[in-house]
């Protein structure tokens, strides 16, 4: 195997998250690409792995944690570390030490820069970006919101542990109507799906939904909100578990929508003596 620098022929493959099958991103990658260009300039870096018989099957990306949706500083945080493993595309490629590898060539990477440690968010449960796939590569825990779990490896004795950063406001609800809210930076695909997704259903209702986009890449906006990716109806988050499927999006929007027709079509009920 080797671990490679993403190169600009590569970029695309690495946009669509090494699904090249993936329909729903295909509109959705504009968003990503700028991004990207922004955040290369604050040294956010790519890396690449390919398996034994050349295929490009794993990815890595890398800021300094001080462009990143955490409190901290003089550390690089993952945004995210890939390996494929569906069946569709280039097919399952993980459980073959692809990971491993991105893994170090990124620490190395960031100690070379000067970097005081690496950080990563991960999920307590044995998902995507799960937590305890990192604590068997030396990484100890940070911080916890509910499932989700800040972990840290210092590399210098002097380095601060990353915290999360706090939820500091939620969209205040309109009368009369369903607001709906995303909060989104473009560096995640599936958050770009879902904002889209948001955004076309919100204007199937037209005159009873509001949809309003907040562009938390810009990183003063990210820390008034305390959060980077975020989905509300009206001030209900409804993305912090799970990212609701488009069906279930739907349903929320609807029965929202219902519930004020009918609020509006109440008649007062007549004061008693």
């Amino acid at each position: 195997m080797e671990v490679v620098d993403v190169a600009r022929v590569q970029e695309r493959f690495y946009h669509m998250c090494l699904k090249d099958y993936w329909t729903e991103a295909g509109n959705c990658i504009e968003k990503r690409e700028e991004w990207y260009e922004k955040a290369r300039l604050h040294g956010l870096r790519v890396k690449l792995a390919r398996d034994d018989d050349g295929t490009v099957a794993g990815l890595i990306q890398y800021i300094p944690v001080e462009y990143a949706f955490v409190d901290g500083s003089d550390l690089h945080f993952i945004l995210c570390i890939w390996v494929h493993g569906y069946k569709e595309g280039i097919g399952d490629r993980q459980g073959r030490g692809l990971g491993t590898a991105m893994l170090a060539a990124a620490e190395e990477d960031a100690r070379k820069a000067g970097s005081k440690g690496m950080a990563a968010w991960g999920l307590a449960t044995d998902e995507w970006m799960n937590a305890p796939w990192f604590i068997s590569h030396g990484y100890k825990e940070a911080d916890r919101s509910g499932d989700d779990v800040l972990v840290w490896k210092p590399f210098t004795r002097d380095a601060k542990a990353p915290r999360w950063l706090k939820e500091k406001q939620r969209p205040s609800p309109i009368p009369g109507k369903v607001l709906v809210t995303s909060l989104n930076s473009g560096w995640c695909v599936s958050a770009n799906v879902l904002q889209d997704t948001a955004r076309l259903i919100a204007h199937d209702f037209p005159g009873d939904v509001v949809y309003q986009a907040i562009d938390t890449s810009v990183r003063a906006t990210m820390l008034e909100w305390g959060a980077s990716e975020a989905l509300f109806i009206d001030d209900v988050r409804v993305d912090k578990d799970a990212p609701p499927t488009h069906d279930e999006l739907r349903k929320m929007i609807e029965r929202k929508v219902r519930a004020l027709r009918l609020e509006g079509t109440a008649k007062p009920h007549p004061r008693g003596r």
